[in-house]
């Protein structure tokens, strides 16, 4: 088994290379692996800064762009989502699969952001992506340890594909 990666772009403002969705695929199955997990599925969809400022408000009332949103499928109540694991025959923790969530990536922003830090886009996108991914699995960044953590599982999968800064 392995992870899938289903996704779609809904803006012309930045190209989206094929190879960046291989790189893309390539990350999810290497930050799965990182986690545990053999099987699940994620939709990535890339749009605009006014539609991640829609979504961003609508969904979370912060009336402002951002890089990225995670919706998780798997969450429990208002809470920090759980992570639903099932026993395997050797005894290793497996994510129950299906649909782990969407994540939504704004390729304005990212662009920009690239610029910003003096790295390449693919790696801002990879990283925003690795950053959705561990989101929909459970993780958070609301204080300096967890967001340590977080930010070390990234900064990991990103070095093993080559997209280190």
């Amino acid at each position: 088994m392995s992870m899938q990666l289903d996704w779609s772009n809904e803006q012309e403002q930045v190209e989206l290379p094929e190879a960046w969705i291989a790189r893309l695929e390539q990350l999810l199955q290497l930050a799965a692996a990182a986690e545990g997990l053999t099987d699940g599925e994620v939709a990535l969809t890339f749009v605009d800064d006014a539609e991640i400022h829609r979504l961003n408000r609508d969904y979370r009332n912060i009336d402002r762009p951002t890089d990225v949103l995670s919706f998780a499928m798997q969450e429990e109540g208002e809470e920090e989502s759980g992570i639903v694991y099932d026993e395997d025959t050797e005894g290793a923790a497996e994510l129950v699969s299906g649909m782990l969530g969407d994540i939504i990536i704004s390729a304005e922003r990212a662009r920009a952001q690239s610029e910003e830090y003096g790295h390449s886009l693919e790696r801002e996108i990879g990283f925003l992506f690795v950053h959705g991914f561990l989101h929909l699995i459970g993780y958070d960044h609301q204080d300096e340890e967890s967001e340590r953590e977080m930010t070390a599982k990234q900064e990991a999968v990103l070095a093993q594909a080559g997209l280190s800064r």
